[in-house]
């Protein structure tokens, strides 16, 4: 079972970060970074989903002990409105990654077979650490106040 889901795993990985060599026409460009845009979002969503709940168990924890529930904006409904406003940027950030590489193949006439898997992969990489960077904020901040004790 776990051969078969590492197995998995590498194909899924071959298939977001590889691409034929030689330049590409610029809509088959687009088509490549567009085929990826779902595992990105599912990538960043479960990473924010994740993220939500160390953010959520760290202020239950926090008014558990009688401190000041730390991470749970007021009212919470800001935090449903920041979640959609982050995935729609996200997104407009991911758009920037085939304008960028249709931008470098048109201004320098250069092959751009390895600017897009390594710009998808930073940029995946990026997004995910930005996502987790508010869970790691609010768990340095309760512990550096005693949960607002």
């Amino acid at each position: 079972m776990t051969t078969q889901l590492a197995q998995a795993s590498q194909r899924l990985l071959g298939w977001l970060t590889t691409r034929p060599t030689g330049a590409l026409p610029y809509g088959a460009v687009v088509l490549w970074w567009e085929a990826r845009r779902v595992p990105y979002n599912a990538i960043v969503g479960v990473t924010g989903l994740i993220s939500s709940a160390v953010m959520v168990a760290v202020a239950f924890t926090c008014e558990s002990r009688g401190g000041a529930p730390i991470g749970l904006p007021d009212p919470p409904a800001f935090a449903v409105v920041a979640v959609l406003l982050y995935g729609v940027l996200a997104n407009v950030c991911y758009t920037g990654g085939w304008i960028t590489e249709v931008v470098v193949a048109k201004v320098w006439a250069v092959d751009t077979s390895r600017f897009g898997p390594i710009a998808f992969t930073l940029g995946t990489v990026f997004s995910v650490l930005l996502t987790l960077a508010p869970a790691a904020l609010i768990i340095v901040a309760a512990a550096i106040t005693s949960c607002g004790r």
